[in-house]
């Protein structure tokens, strides 16, 4: 199994959230912390210095490679807001449509600031993003 840089430890996420200097970006981070807790209703953990992540799973390539990673998670960046979800989520196109501002990225989305998106359609990409992969892997933890 290949070990990831970014995994799971004991910091604070609220220490972390509070020590974002942009203050949009950490309000914005305190709310979509909430958000997530509240779709998946999993308590938040510290996934390196930076990501928040809820839940986890246990994934495998055809090459053998194998490791775990974060079912849905955020980290406030200088730039933007970044969603982790899903990697190959094509499926959720329509949804995309009536998010609002945004940008997308191999498995995220991101987002300047929260008041650009329409928040019950994130909520519905997330849960999208978790029924993907609990369909897709068995090791969902």
């Amino acid at each position: 199994m290949v070990e990831l840089k970014t995994r799971p430890t004991d910091a604070s996420v609220k220490e972390f959230l509070e020590s974002v200097e942009h203050p949009t970006r950490k309000a914005d981070g305190f709310e979509l912390l909430q958000i997530m807790k509240d779709v998946t209703r999993e308590e938040p953990v510290m996934w390196g210095t930076s990501i928040i992540g809820f839940g986890a799973y246990h994934y495998k390539y055809a090459s053998g490679r194998e490791a775990d990673w974060l079912k849905v998670g955020f980290s406030p960046r200088k730039r933007s807001l970044t969603v982790y979800l899903a990697p190959g989520l094509d499926d959720i196109e329509n949804l995309r449509e009536e998010l609002g501002k945004h940008r997308v990225g191999k498995g995220c989305l991101y987002i300047n600031k929260l008041s650009d998106v329409n928040i019950d359609v994130l909520k519905k990409i997330i849960k999208k993003s978790i029924e993907v992969l609990e369909k897709r892997y068995s090791d969902i933890y």
